[in-house]
């Protein structure tokens, strides 16, 4: 089998063992010295390591004393923790459809969602590629919106030389499948010294020193046994992310004459940094996503649906008044199309051929 991400962090074992060693093994030095590295990624002066991505992006939105009926606009096509966290921090979600260039949230729909109660713009930069930051940031300035960036899939990535991260509040996730994975973490990411200070202190029970209580706050803390897998990963992100990109264009090369099947592209002044490789089926292909999907599996090709519905469209979330649903006909029919294939750097070139000839045969290309 073929599998669609792979897991290494054995790099990691000198640093694991020197916490180990040190008896610390909460947040400390380690953490420190991850979020140093992860802020000079990010092009910010400050990264805040916390517990997961989901916690991230709940203590971004917390963190801006949203009041009851507020809303953030974000994407329908999005992994669920998005629209979770939303909901988690209080706030309603409102979903403006996407563009097929680059999967992300489309500026032009987006203005036709804000309302006088939208005070966040949430852009997920899905699948590695930013959305397009040089239309959202006039629009989110010219509403008066925060930017909370769902930057999960996209360490490394820019936007015409711009980080990922950099354009607002940038919120990362760190799980085992990500570029950069610590297993379980997260990172937000800011410019605003007075913001990262309140996060700092919201992660840690409300505390400043301790017992120093200055908030109701939370444990969203990152141990110094996750950041020091992260570490090595972080210092060798630039090699990580150029074997994706060769992967990736050996893919598009080899899939690009299909009829009825769309490559994904990167878009002119774009760093995309492939979480994922994702292909769009045309209702004119040979065969359906679903079809691929299956015949793939069964020659141990594999891939995966992100994501098979649009966020809200669940019956969790179907009659909740926070979740405010609208007619996203891109996201609809991207949702019915999207495949991934395997793009992550531990392929090899004789595995990256059988994919492109498995999925040739599969159409009989």
């Amino acid at each position: 089998m073929i599998p669609i991400t792979v897991v290494d962090v054995q790099d990691a074992e000198p640093l694991v063992l020197e916490v180990l060693r040190s008896g610390v093994i909460a947040q400390g030095p380690m953490v420190k010295r991850f979020e140093e590295a992860f802020a000079v990624v990010a092009g910010v002066p400050h990264a805040i390591a916390v517990n997961n991505g989901t916690t991230a992006l709940v203590a971004s939105i917390q963190a801006l004393d949203l009041q009851p009926g507020n809303e953030v606009i974000t994407s329908p096509f999005t992994f669920v923790a998005t629209l979770n966290a939303i909901l988690e921090a209080g706030a309603t979600a409102r979903f403006a459809d996407i563009r097929t260039d680059d999967f992300c949230i489309d500026a032009d729909a987006v203005s036709a969602q804000v309302t006088d109660r939208t005070k966040v713009l949430m852009p997920v930069h899905l699948y590695g590629q930013t959305a397009d930051m040089g239309k959202l940031v006039p629009l989110a300035e010219q509403h008066g919106l925060t930017i909370v960036e769902d930057s999960a899939q996209a360490v490394g990535a820019t936007f015409e030389g711009k980080a990922a991260g950099s354009f607002g509040i940038g919120c990362f996730s760190l799980y085992a499948t990500k570029n950069i994975t610590t297993a379980e973490g997260g990172m937000i990411t800011t410019s605003d010294d007075a913001l990262a200070d309140k996060l700092r202190v919201m992660r840690n029970q409300g505390m400043r020193a301790r017992y120093q209580y200055e908030m109701a706050g939370h444990n969203y803390r990152l141990t110094d046994l996750h950041a020091a897998l992260g570490i090595p990963q972080l210092e060798k992100l630039s090699t990580l992310t150029a074997a994706r990109q060769r992967n990736a264009e050996a893919l598009s090369k080899g899939l690009a004459d299909i009829p009825g099947v769309t490559v994904p592209g990167v878009l002119p002044g774009r760093e995309h940094v492939w979480h994922q490789y994702t292909l769009l089926v045309g209702d004119d292909a040979a065969v359906t996503r679903d079809e691929l999907s299956e015949k793939l599996t069964e020659k141990g090709i594999g891939n995966g649906i992100y994501y098979p519905k649009l966020v809200f469209d669940y019956d969790c979330y179907r009659d909740r008044a926070d979740v405010i649903a609208s007619d996203v006909p891109v996201a609809k029919k991207v949702a019915e199309q999207a495949l991934s294939l395997p793009v992550h750097p531990k392929l090899t070139d004789a595995e990256l051929e059988t994919i492109v000839s498995s999925v040739r045969e599969v159409f009989g290309a």
